[in-house]
């Protein structure tokens, strides 16, 4: 590892780090406030905690954002039907990852070299016209229904879409339509097809806690897309194109946040999401309410306008994720901490533990 980081010229290797696959975390603690919590502070060592207690770590007056977005049973199975008299049914499986209109998504569809454009993917009742087939694997689906009632055809006809890593180990199964959605969602905001896992922590009793510490909370939303698990393929950092996610903040969380900015109390983004939102927004001394298709990429290098720390999970090695965390407190001090996280055996990725980070100066 470098020593020094050269925005202009970072490398993908520079965000390298050994991780034993025992560290993946396949299943959440439980109770899910029983998970781990690793303190990043700014000016003393790291130390090891758990997630209850997080309200004596933090001060009161901080202010918590959180991302209220519920994850979609995004995870499809279908039949792509027999083309000719000759030729066979295709199995194809399909990961929803952005909806782009009323009737309409993209989505990673395999196997690829069995479909084309015009195709048709019946799953039951609902069905999916290939409109345009992208590269890798990306097309664009039509779809038999619309607005409310798609959503509603999906969730019936899909299962959770869990991350690559976890899926690729173990089947989804009736726990994960618990364990992978966060407490304070609210119905109407299902449109993520990945969860903002460093709120999956919560529980109506560190909640309790925390606003008995004083600790104030708002709420943005980002629906998460499947390009949050692709990985970063230039080795030059600056050349790797981010993916676009759809983002909000209302004007009462605006009005929360530039409140607490203006009185200079901190600002903790729970998960990258709700980061990526407020920094996307971020307008004077604070956040402007409106929504957009954010694809801000933060590396070493970004200036924070908003985010004064972060509570967050571990990320993958050479992540666009482990970039933004290596970012807001710099990459020496991410690398020893996720050295320290590794051989203390604290558990990774989506349903792994946490850690709550204080920027640098």
């Amino acid at each position: 590892m470098r020593q020094k980081i050269d925005p202009a010229t970072m490398q993908l290797s520079d965000f390298d780090f050994d991780l034993p696959e025992d560290r993946i975390a396949l299943r959440p603690a439980r109770p899910r406030d029983a998970a781990r919590l690793l303190y990043i502070p700014r000016d003393a060592s790291t130390a090891d905690h758990g997630m209850l207690d997080l309200p004596d770590l933090l001060q009161p007056g901080d202010l918590l954002v959180l991302n209220d977005t519920r994850v979609l049973r995004a995870a499809l199975t279908g039949i792509r039907p027999a083309r000719t008299a000759d030729s066979g049914d295709v199995q194809v499986s399909i990961n929803l990852h952005k909806r782009v209109g009323p009737d309409s998504w993209r989505a990673f569809a395999k196997p690829g070299k069995r479909l084309r454009a015009g195709d048709e993917i019946v799953f039951g009742d609902l069905v999916a016209t290939i409109e345009v087939k992208f590269e890798g694997g990306d097309y664009l689906l039509n779809f038999n229904e619309t607005g409310e009632a798609l959503e509603k055809a999906i969730q019936s006809a899909g299962s959770l879409p869990l991350p690559p890593y976890i899926a690729s180990k173990r089947a989804v199964d009736e726990a994960d339509d618990e364990d992978y959605q966060t407490r304070f969602s609210v119905a109407d905001k299902t449109n993520s097809v990945a969860a903002p896992t460093a709120g999956l922590h919560f529980t109506d009793r560190l909640m309790r806690a925390l606003k008995s510490r004083g600790v104030e909370t708002a709420t943005v939303t980002l629906h998460v897309g499947a390009g949050t698990f692709l990985p970063v393929k230039t080795e030059n950092v600056s050349e790797h194109q981010m993916h676009a996610e759809w983002c909000e903040i209302s004007d009462s969380s605006a009005d929360l946040i530039n409140r607490a900015k203006s009185q200079g109390r901190r600002i903790i983004p729970v998960g990258t999401t709700a980061l990526r939102t407020i920094e996307s927004l971020a307008a004077g001394d604070g956040v402007r309410a409106g929504t957009m298709d954010t694809d801000i990429f933060i590396t070493p290098g970004y200036k924070f306008k908003v985010t004064d720390a972060l509570l967050t999970n571990f990320h993958l090695p050479k992540s666009t994720l482990f970039m933004l965390v290596s970012a807001l407190a710099g990459l020496d001090r991410m690398q020893a901490a996720y050295a320290h996280a590794i051989a203390e055996h604290y558990r990774f990725f989506s349903y792994g533990d946490a850690c709550l980070i204080e920027a640098k100066r």
